[in-house]
């Protein structure tokens, strides 16, 4: 029996939302190190090339993830909060949650456009045979590199603002608002 189907459907996500969340945090808790330390002066190129293909690539997915996600959200509501939970917090989670999607989507769409009109390779779209959907350009390569920049702080920021809550609710208040997405995999021992 899993995780998901042991709590009832009314009080936690459906297993479809709790694996495109864990998809999706998992990418990008390996991406947002990966894309600071590619851009460290003095690695080996080798190592740095990898990086960079890493790091462009898993960004594609993690769009393609975000995008089934509100996808799926449009189709399936959130289940409620507990009744117990502070208004300012169900209002702080909402907030979050939905700054997040934008600001993955910002992230992902200013990358690509950066490695795009820098001349660079997405080797995911063009093994796919998709072409590049904006010019070589060097000024829109930077402002799009400017634009990654800065949304990558209000990423870092907000992630860790989710982890801690998510902690908040999981360990110490123990309200079940952490297990409403806990991840949908099966029990030991059952």
């Amino acid at each position: 029996m899993t995780v998901a189907e042991s709590a009832p459907q009314s009080h936690g996500y459906r297993t479809p939302a709790r694996v495109l969340h864990w998809l999706t945090a998992v990418l990008v808790l390996a991406t947002l190190p990966v894309g600071q330390v590619m851009v460290i002066d003095g690695l080996p190129r080798a190592l740095q090339n990898t990086l960079f293909i890493f790091h462009k690539n898993v960004g594609v997915v993690i769009l393609l993830l975000v995008l089934a996600r509100l996808a799926y959200r449009a189709a399936r509501r959130a289940p409620p909060l507990p009744d117990t939970l502070p208004r300012w917090q169900a209002i702080a989670a909402k907030a979050t949650h939905w700054l997040l999607y934008g600001l993955l989507i910002v992230m992902a769409v200013s990358g690509y456009i950066r490695v795009e009109a820098g001349d660079f390779p997405i080797e995911l779209l063009d093994a796919l045979g998709i072409p590049p959907l904006v010019p070589v350009n060097k000024a829109l390569a930077e402002s799009a590199q400017s634009v990654h920049y800065f949304v990558r702080l209000a990423v870092f920021a907000l992630v860790a603002l989710h982890v801690l809550a998510a902690l908040h609710h999981g360990l110490w208040r123990r309200d079940g608002v952490f297990r409403r997405m806990w991840p949908p995999v099966v029990r030991s021992g059952r």
